[in-house]
């Protein structure tokens, strides 16, 4: 059945190209964090705090940003802003390695606000390009490789800062966002789909979609990454702590193949489940894990169930997120559920951090589980309002099962 759904969805004309140059440009944005941390820390010798201060700007900057970029995406379309935020980044990178501590920050800053935005841009597309009813298994799928991107971008970069050094990691860095933006300006995916163009493209209040329920949803969204980020801290003290640091990156891909193979399964369903639910279940099932004795590897094994909970919760908020807000408003919601993403891993740092230093990283994995399912919990009487489906895709059910029965009709000839 899962198959299935995958085969209808790759069928659809334009997906398997949008996923895959998706895939390959987020390779190089997800490195750009640990770039960033390692370039100040060991190449600079400046440790770790001056660092974190480098990737804060850098994170307010992509904060800030994102709902900006997504504005003009549906004000001026997508090669604007392609054009402007590749050139901005290209010119970032290809000298950041050269620059002083203090013009590094105020640097990465800016280059945090014209950030390329690949993450919300593929969403954004996707959502385009997918029938409705598809919608979930494309997202599920989307969330899957953007943990194939996570595995491997960070990865690479330390191992580029330290077998070739700043300047080289950095630059090869900057040349895959430019190649990634250029292919993404070539591609010039759709925005809004053949249906939602045909409705009248006037502006959208925000008042319209920015609602409680909406608040609530990037609230739920912040949730899910507040519990990740603290969770992997939470490992890998629990491995320093056991003296088994070597084997942090085999633990924290192990993670990782849990939410992959929850995506997948996810996305084969025949009905999804509420964010509020799997967001607030994986804070629930991330509380005891904690509890767990008898070394690490029975803690990586306590994480099965939050895990798998992992890419069906990010996707799902995303799914939600495209069936309330309008078309045209669509990429600044994106850009603002990118915010949430970011604000619930930043704010969760230094609690989890606090908590390890003071009580141990046992405590930090149930003090993240009880934050994020209370949460969910104060989000549930705002979602209790949440909106009707807007004009342009209410009407988008019938149109989207006859483009499925001739997308299915083709791909069994």
């Amino acid at each position: 059945m899962a198959l299935g759904s995958y085969r209808r969805l790759l069928a659809i004309p334009g997906v398997r190209t949008l996923l895959l140059v998706g895939l390959l440009a987020r390779v190089p944005s997800t490195a750009m964090g640990m770039a960033l941390t390692l370039h100040v820390a060991v190449s600079m010798g400046l440790d770790f705090v001056p660092a974190g201060v480098i990737t804060a700007a850098s994170t307010i900057g992509n904060a800030i940003g994102s709902p900006l970029s997504g504005r003009m995406v549906d004000r001026y379309g997508l090669r604007p802003v392609l054009i402007v935020t590749t050139a901005a980044q290209a010119v970032f990178w290809s000298c950041a390695w050269a620059l002083p501590y203090w013009t590094l920050v105020v640097a990465a800053l800016f280059a945090g606000l014209l950030s390329l935005p690949v993450f919300s841009v593929t969403r954004q597309c996707l959502a385009a390009l997918v029938p409705v009813d598809q919608r979930r298994t494309g997202f599920a799928l989307d969330s899957m490789l953007v943990e194939v991107s996570y595995m491997v971008g960070p990865a690479l970069a330390g191992a580029g800062i330290v077998t070739l050094g700043s300047g080289v990691t950095m630059i090869t860095i900057g040349a895959g966002l430019t190649v990634a933006g250029i292919g993404l300006i070539l591609l010039n995916p759709p925005v809004r789909s053949a249906e939602e163009l045909e409705e009248p493209q006037r502006g959208v209040p925000r008042r319209q979609w920015l609602t409680p329920a909406f608040v609530a949803l990037l609230g739920t969204t912040a949730a899910a990454t507040f519990v990740l980020t603290a969770s992997e801290l939470s490992l890998v003290a629990t491995m320093e702590h056991a003296g088994q640091t070597a084997w942090v990156g085999i633990a924290v891909a192990v993670w990782c193949l849990y939410s992959l193979i929850g995506g997948f399964v996810y996305g084969g369903l025949s009905r999804g489940l509420s964010p509020l639910v799997l967001i607030g279940a994986m804070g629930v099932l991330t509380i005891p894990v904690g509890l767990v004795g008898g070394g690490w590897q029975w803690v990586v094994l306590a994480l099965l169930p939050a895990g798998l909970l992992c890419a069906p919760a990010l996707s799902s908020t995303v799914d939600v997120l495209t069936r309330w807000v309008p078309s045209a408003a669509r990429g600044e919601a994106m850009g603002l559920h990118g915010t949430a993403l970011l604000i619930g891993g930043a704010v969760s740092a230094p609690i989890a951090g606090a908590v390890i230093d003071s009580g141990g990283p046992s405590w930090a994995f149930t003090v993240a589980g009880l934050i994020g399912a209370a949460i969910v919990l104060a989000a549930l009487p705002f979602w209790r309002s949440r909106p009707a489906p807007t004009p342009d895709l209410s009407a988008a059910p019938a149109a989207d099962r006859a483009y499925g029965e001739e997308t299915a009709a083709a791909t069994s000839e």
